[in-house]
């Protein structure tokens, strides 16, 4: 189900050229698409089947919606769960790897992998997007420096430090802290990311990883995709204390535009949702459709509030 955010009102058109004019001359970069978790969900893996030159309205990207929007790089995520562990996990995200590396044969007019900044200026200036690699959680190195350098010789250019569960060597916004932020082999990772020359990303950590994280890295670090915890108290969005921390460094906030992150009502009505299912869980212990039509009888008479382009740019003003 794509994620629709209200503009309330049409932007002025000079604005808005003066926009567009901008993205023609500096690379907007998006930090986290999850397309390439689409076409292993949706297709088996196989881009012929959700073919992004063609117009794709059941997910959030096609070239088409990219190139109206002015993007000039983007982060193709590749994402595995976190219940996915150890040589399962490593397997998902060689497989993941190998859908983008395939999508740049498959559009080459359209994208070509970036290593460097110096690549993603050249292919900027080509008129093409250019296309980095993002990890999305630990896991996927199997507490294994060699595994990550040589997912970073395969063109990974960033990592998500942990996605939704904890890490051995680090801890999860949305698990139980068990470490209270790295381990000494969660700090040798830093440092490892360090030399290789990529990112370390920490949407998804826990405050205290932020925070021991910012302290290992010698180079600015990334949320690649969260936004300001004060405007929306969700743990997914990144604390004050913390972005008192980026200017120093030079860190980055790329705000997200997930409606839940974004907005308090958004939040609140998904909270009673989430309460309205645990009591139909009870109601109909063993009778999945009929949970399933309660719950949408429930979402038809409580239909969830939008989230907006204002809300968005409240992140961003706190933010910066």
């Amino acid at each position: 189900m794509p994620i629709t955010l209200s503009t309330e009102q049409a932007p002025d058109a000079a604005l808005l050229q003066r926009a567009r004019a901008l993205h023609k001359e500096v690379p907007l970069i998006d930090g986290h698409n999850d397309y390439p978790w689409a076409v292993r969900q949706n297709v088996k893996g196989d881009t012929d089947k959700l073919d992004i030159a063609q117009a794709q309205p059941s997910i959030h990207t096609d070239i088409a919606r990219l190139r109206a929007g002015g993007v000039g790089g983007q982060f193709w995520s590749v994402y595995v769960p976190a219940e996915l562990q150890g040589q399962a996990a490593v397997t998902a995200t060689l497989e993941q790897i190998d859908v983008v590396h395939r999508m740049m044969r498959k559009y080459p007019d359209a994208f070509e992998l970036a290593l460097t900044a110096d690549d993603v200026e050249r292919i900027f200036k080509k008129g093409k997007i250019a296309s980095l690699i993002g990890m999305e959680g630990g896991h996927s190195i199997d507490n294994s420096l060699a595994a990550l350098r040589m997912f970073h010789r395969l063109g990974a250019r960033y990592m998500t430090i942990t996605h939704s569960k904890n890490v051995p060597w680090a801890d999860s916004a949305t698990d139980t802290a068990k470490l209270g932020g790295l381990s000494p082999f969660g700090e040798e990772v830093i440092r490892e990311m360090n030399w290789l020359g990529m990112l370390v990303d920490l949407s998804h950590v826990s405050p205290e990883t932020m925070t021991d994280a910012i302290a290992v890295s010698e180079a600015p670090v990334i949320f690649s995709h969260s936004s300001a915890r004060a405007v929306n108290d969700v743990p997914r969005n990144v604390p004050d204390d913390v972005l008192r921390l980026l200017p120093a460094d030079g860190g980055v906030v790329m705000v997200t535009f997930v409606p839940g992150f974004l907005s308090p009502k958004v939040t609140a009505w998904g909270k009673l949702q989430t309460e309205e299912a645990a009591r139909l869980e009870k109601q109909f212990p063993n009778d999945e459709a009929a949970r399933k039509s309660a719950l949408d009888g429930w979402t038809k008479a409580n239909p969830a509030p939008r989230a907006t382009v204002a809300d968005t740019a409240d992140h961003i003003d706190h933010i910066r």
